[in-house]
C-alpha cells in the first residue's frame, strides 16, 4: 500500500492506495521549489521594482481618494503580508491620502469582521476604512458602459470616484477565467450583480476556451480585461503561493503586463500531463477554498480533465458550510438529469442568466460523465446526495466505494491540490 496525503480543511486526509493501482501523485512543481524567503520581503521587493516603471508611491502623489481592492474571505491571499506594504507605499507618496480598502466579494456573502481580522490583522481592521462590496446593492453602483459581450458594466461607486484604483490578489489557475488575479479584482470582484451574471452566462461557460489556464480566445477573460480598463485600474500586486500558502513570487506594477507575467510564471510550474485514469483523487487546496460545495467544483475540474468517462472523482473537501448557494443547490437538486441541466443552462440567453447557474452548469457537466464522491466527516450527506453527489466520512470508505464502482483493477491518479494545477489528460 502507498499512503498519500491530500489537503483537507486546515489539515490533510491520508489515502491508502494499492501500489498496483496507483499511477502517480501529480503536483505543481511550485511545491518542489525552495521558498524564496519571508513573504513580506518578496512583496516589498516587487513593489520596489514595479513592472512598467511607475511605483505605487509615485502614483499616489497626486491622488486624494485612493481605493485599494482586496480579496475576500474565500481566497487564501496572504493579505497580512501585502496590504501593510501597499499602505506604506501609498502614504510614502501621499501621507494625506484618503484610503478605502474595498473587499472584493463578487457574488459571495459579506465578509464578517472576524474574517477581516483573520485576513488583515486587528490593527488594520481597527485603523483603516474598510468597505465590504455588495453586488446586489444597486444604489452603490456606477455605470461604465457596455462590455464586449454586450452586458452592462456596473461597478462599485467608490472605485469609480477614486483618483487612484489599485488592487492586491493572487494568481492561480481558474476553472473558467483561465487564471485568477489582475483584472478579476474588478470583474467580478467589485462588479454589480447584473454585470457578473452577464459575464458568467451559459454561452461563455460552454465555450471550450473558458477553461483552466486558457486566456487567449476566452470570452470571460475578454470582458474582465475591458472592465478593468474602464475602471482605470492603475496598479496591482499579485502573488503566487504554494500549497502551504507560502509566497513563491510577487508581481507588481501596471495591471495587464503584471498579470500576464505572473500567469506565464505560474503556467510553467502548474501545467502537467496526467494519464487518463479510472479514479482521480483531488482536493480544493484545503481551507478556505473547501468550505462549501460551490467552491469545491474548482478542484473537481482538475480531476475532470484526467478521469475517463464513467470514472470516479474522489473530492477531499470539508464543505462544513454546506452547498454555498441556494440557487446552485436548487438547480442541481431539482434537475431530471445532469446532462439535461447542462444543456439547458448552456442555452440560457445572456440577459436571463441567474445567480450561480455557472457553477451548476459546470458541476452538471462533470456529473453527466462521472460519479463524484465527497469525502469529509463534516459534510451534510443528505444535501450532497440531493445534488447527485456521493458522500463518505473517511478516506478508507471513499476508496472502497470508488473501487466498487470501477472494479478492483481501477487505475488511480492523485492530485493533492487540484486548484493549483493545469491538467492535460493523456492516453496511456
Amino acid at each position: 500500500m502507498d499512503m498519500v496525503k491530500v489537503l483537507h480543511g486546515r489539515g490533510e486526509l491520508e489515502f491508502s492506495i494499492p501500489r498496483r493501482n496507483l499511477v502517480g501523485v501529480f503536483e505543481s512543481s511550485i511545491n518542489r521549489i525552495a521558498v524564496p524567503g519571508d513573504g513580506e520581503v518578496v512583496v516589498r521587493s516587487a513593489l520596489a521594482s514595479p513592472i512598467g516603471g511607475v511605483g505605487l508611491s509615485e502614483l499616489a502623489t497626486k491622488a486624494r481618494k485612493i481605493v485599494l481592492i482586496a480579496s475576500d474571505h474565500t481566497r487564501p491571499v496572504p493579505s497580512k503580508q501585502i496590504v501593510p506594504a501597499m499602505l506604506e507605499e501609498i502614504r510614502r507618496g501621499n501621507p494625506e491620502a484618503e484610503i478605502t480598502i474595498l473587499i472584493a466579494t463578487g457574488m459571495h456573502r459579506r465578509t464578517t469582521r472576524g474574517e477581516l481580522i483573520e485576513k488583515f490583522g486587528e490593527e488594520i481592521v481597527s485603523r483603516e476604512k474598510i468597505v465590504v462590496h455588495d453586488a446586489r446593492d444597486e444604489g452603490s453602483m456606477a455605470y461604465l458602459g457596455i462590455l464586449p459581450s454586450g452586458g452592462e458594466l456596473w461597478i462599485n461607486k467608490l472605485a469609480v470616484e477614486a483618483d487612484l484604483l489599485v488592487a492586491e490578489g493572487f494568481i492561480e489557475p481558474h476553472f473558467f477565467a483561465g487564471f485568477s488575479g489582475g483584472r478579476k479584482s474588478v470583474l467580478p470582484g467589485i462588479a454589480g450583480y447584473r454585470t457578473v451574471l452577464a459575464n458568467h452566462c451559459g454561452e461563455f461557460i460552454r465555450s471550450p476556451s473558458s477553461r483552466t489556464g486558457v486566456l487567449e480566445g476566452n470570452p470571460i477573460h475578454k470582458d474582465m480585461v475591458w472592465a478593468a480598463g474602464a475602471a482605470k485600474l492603475a496598479f496591482v500586486i499579485n502573488v503566487v503561493i504554494n500549497s502551504s500558502k507560502r509566497v513563491m513570487g510577487a508581481f507588481a506594477g501596471e495591471p495587464f503586463e503584471t498579470h500576464a507575467r505572473g500567469c506565464e510564471y505560474l503556467k510553467k510550474l502548474c501545467r502537467i500531463q496526467v494519464p487518463i485514469c479510472d479514479i482521480v483523487i483531488t482536493s480544493n487546496g484545503g481551507y478556505p477554498l473547501d468550505q462549501n460545495v460551490y467552491q469545491a467544483v474548482k478542484g473537481m475540474t482538475a480531476a475532470e480533465a484526467c478521469v475517463r468517462d464513467g470514472g470516479v472523482i474522489v473530492m477531499s473537501a470539508e464543505c462544513e458550510q454546506g452547498h454555498g448557494g441556494e440557487s446552485f443547490f436548487k438547480l442541481l437538486s431539482e434537475c431530471k438529469s445532469h446532462q439535461e441541466l447542462y444543456t439547458k443552462l448552456g442555452a440560457v440567453p445572456q440577459a436571463e442568466t441567474e445567480a450561480d447557474q455557472w457553477e451548476a452548469q459546470i458541476l452538471a457537466r462533470i456529473l453527466s460523465r462521472n460519479r463524484v464522491i465527497i469525502v469529509g466527516p463534516k459534510c451534510d450527506g443528505g444535501m450532497l446526495e440531493a445534488m447527485g453527489l456521493m458522500h463518505v466520512a473517511t478516506a478508507e470508505e471513499a476508496m472502497r466505494t470508488a473501487f466498487s464502482l470501477v472494479g478492483e483493477d481501477g487505475r488511480v491518479a492523485v492530485l493533492p491540490d487540484g486548484v493549483s494545477l493545469i491538467v492535460e489528460g493523456v492516453s496511456r
